[in-house]
């Protein structure tokens, strides 16, 4: 804790110090509390930006501060009330910056928002508040007048992913194309048809925007009434097309199995979720978004499982990792990998151990080629009779 007094030290915070303990279970920082003894102190957020992932902190904090200045901006404009819990609000360090670096990390501090929680699963009703929260978002930094920085270039752009894959199989470096093949031959099927946005921006039919690119539930914070009040977790927010917000939501909040499921017959589109999310997001979205956008949000909603499978087939084939998968055949609904342990690593523990690398990503996803099943034209055609 003394070291984490020491950093804290070097922000203009207020109050004394208490107790700093770790909050949350995120997987990209580590992110701790900083209680404070005075009754008319704020608490605060302490996190070490993990920059191995993020590697240009200046970027990543000169964006996120370019958003919240923006946001708060508006909120004001709006008369809104409690402004400082619907927007982040981060302490500049003694360099001026909103970012200090130790020699070794790079950490940053917000105020702590009070009263306020999160959920880690979603019905009918939050993915409804989720939809309009994000949409919102969106709507808020229609008109930012700064430019930003990609803080992780091609995140979501499919050609790259796609060629990701196609150099891991050309490689082929442990042996596991012959054993993938299938799944590959579907993934190419599919692959002119996933690749639209990119097209349709060389274009110039289709704007990228600033976007939040994370969109899980868990990202926004909710007030003690169950009600909204502020879009967290800003690390990603870059520019992109707006698929990548309704897409990406879709893609873990309308699974009705779990992200690690081994059954997939758990695995399936709910599209109670996805009407929901839908409705809230075109209410407070619809006001800056192309009609072009508009069409193609059931496209995203099939773009991010797609996405997520061809990222992962292309580590399991780089083998990026030390683990071992299983690939799955789930009929039409895609492909699911499941980590198998050594009896070595279960000897050294190795169920605790690898927490967060199962937790990271090997998921068992809604269907990966979502847009050829009865759900997908369900949901063209709820897109159709109600914009």
């Amino acid at each position: 804790m003394n070291n984490l007094q020491s950093i804290v030290s070097h922000f203009n915070t207020k109050g004394t110090v208490n107790e700093i303990q770790p909050l949350g279970s995120g997987l990209i920082n580590d992110t701790y509390k900083v209680t404070t003894l005075e009754a008319d102190a704020p608490d605060y957020v302490l996190q070490r930006i993990n920059h191995a992932i993020f590697q240009n902190v200046e970027m990543l904090q000169t964006n996120i501060e370019a958003v919240t200045r923006h946001i708060r901006k508006k909120l004001t404009e709006q008369g809104a009330d409690d402004i400082d819990r619907k927007v982040l609000f981060f302490i500049p360090a003694d360099t001026g910056k909103t970012y200090w670096y130790d020699g070794e990390n790079y950490w940053r501090i917000m105020t702590f928002i009070p009263n306020a929680k999160t959920y880690e699963t979603v019905d009918a009703e939050y993915s409804y508040y989720a939809g309009v929260a994000f949409g919102n978002f969106q709507a808020m930094l229609a008109d930012i007048p700064d430019t930003l920085g990609e803080t992780i270039p091609d995140f979501h752009n499919m050609e790259f992913r796609l060629k990701q894959l196609r150099d891991a199989v050309a490689a082929d470096a442990v042996g596991r194309v012959k054993e993938v093949q299938y799944y590959l031959d579907e993934i190419e099927k599919r692959a002119d048809e996933m690749c639209k946005g990119e097209r349709l921006y060389r274009e110039g039919k289709l704007p990228k925007r600033v976007c939040h690119c994370d969109t899980k539930v868990n990202n926004m914070m909710f007030d003690e009434e169950g009600k909204v009040l502020c879009v967290i977790d800003l690390d990603t927010v870059m520019p992109n097309f707006i698929f990548s917000d309704f897409g990406d939501f879709l893609r873990s909040a309308a699974n009705t199995g779990a992200e690690d499921d081994k059954d997939l017959n758990n695995v399936n589109f709910n599209m109670a979720i996805f009407k929901a999310f839908a409705k809230g997001y075109l209410e407070s979205a619809k006001v800056f978004l192309l009609p072009i956008e508009i069409e193609n949000l059931p496209f995203a909603a099939a773009l991010f499982p797609y996405m997520q499978c061809v990222r992962f087939l292309a580590d399991y084939i780089f083998q990026r990792d030390n683990r071992h998968f299983e690939f799955q055949r789930y009929g039409t609904f895609g492909i699911h990998s499941v980590p198998v342990q050594t009896d070595a690593e279960k000897l050294n523990g190795g169920e605790q151990n690898d927490k967060k690398t199962h937790r990271r990503g090997y998921i068992g996803f809604i269907s990966a080629f979502v847009r050829r099943s009865y759900r997908f034209y369900v949901a063209e055609r709820y897109f159709a009779q109600n914009t």
